[in-house]
């Protein structure tokens, strides 16, 4: 899957790095399927919506992507519902995508598949 990206960490971004093409973006779109490209306000973002039996659980899963990015020092947003967690990202210091955003989708998708 996507071995790649979750072998690497978050690198701090400073407002003057480059924004990934749009080859990385397509190439690292491959490698997390499950997330989709949106746009708000101008900015690209990734986006996946997981899917839990009730609240708890939701609450559960947003708390680990919460300590995942805390550890990655690349923080997402994330959207808590009943029974759903919507998790979004996107590189705030330059507005757009960075390999940042696929590498915590990535590691964001490990942590989905584990029981």
């Amino acid at each position: 899957m996507s071995n790649t990206l979750t072998q690497l960490s978050c690198v701090a971004c400073r407002g003057d790095a480059p924004p990934a093409t749009q080859e990385e973006i397509a190439a690292y779109l491959e490698l997390v399927p499950e997330w989709k490209l949106v746009e708000v306000r101008g900015s690209r973002r990734l986006r996946r919506v997981l899917r839990f039996p009730d609240f708890a659980s939701a609450l559960a899963f947003a708390v680990q992507v919460g300590e995942l990015a805390e550890q990655e020092g690349h923080h997402p947003s994330i959207l808590i519902e009943w029974g759903r967690v919507t998790v979004t990202t996107w590189t705030h210091a330059i507005k757009a995508l960075h390999q940042n955003d696929f590498i915590l989708a990535a590691k964001i998708d490990r942590l989905a598949e584990t029981p």
